[in-house]
């Protein structure tokens, strides 16, 4: 993986503020995107997850993965698969399973405990990375192909700026 082009931060004091960035960040998703969330249990990864596919028009429940692995939500033409690999005992897992084939060009995968998997699931296009902040949290963005630094300049611009700093990374 080479070194992150963009890295924004974004303040999230509540639960709601989290659903926002959820919310912003539905519109920029694209076909062939490749998301990891990252972060400890508790941290909102499902919370944000949540808002988004429920943005994006989803009116069913929207379950965590921790469970079945992978939820699956086709919403018109979008494929998004939802997975979470916290249960992997090793990596090798994500390919006895046969994850490897959900991660194409006409889906979008959305990967909690990606470090799981380390190895054998595709790289990102952006990593969001969540962190516990008093009785917030503070969530990282880091895109690491320009397709998710589209997505990243798109979110970033949703948010107004007044809820977000965008910094370049160190090379």
């Amino acid at each position: 993986m080479h070194s992150p082009d963009v890295t924004a931060v974004f303040n999230l004091p509540d639960e709601a503020a989290t659903q926002r960035l959820g919310q912003a960040l539905a519109p920029a998703l694209r076909p062939g995107l490749v998301i990891f969330l990252e972060g400890d249990l508790g941290a909102g990864k499902t919370t944000l997850v949540r808002a988004l596919i429920r943005a994006l028009g989803h009116a069913g429940p929207v379950k965590s993965p921790t469970y079945s692995l992978v939820e699956v939500y086709v919403i018109s033409s979008l494929y998004l698969y939802h997975f979470d690999f916290y249960r992997f005992e090793s990596p090798e897992e994500f390919l006895d399973a046969g994850f490897d084939e959900y991660f194409n060009d006409a889906s979008v995968c959305l990967v909690e405990w990606p470090e799981r998997a380390q190895g054998c699931v595709p790289s990102p296009d952006l990593r969001l990375r969540l962190h516990h902040a008093g009785f917030g949290r503070l969530l990282e963005a880091v895109a690491d192909t320009p397709e998710g630094a589209q997505c990243l300049g798109m979110l970033t611009s949703a948010m107004g700026g007044g809820n977000s700093s965008a910094v370049p990374a160190p090379r």
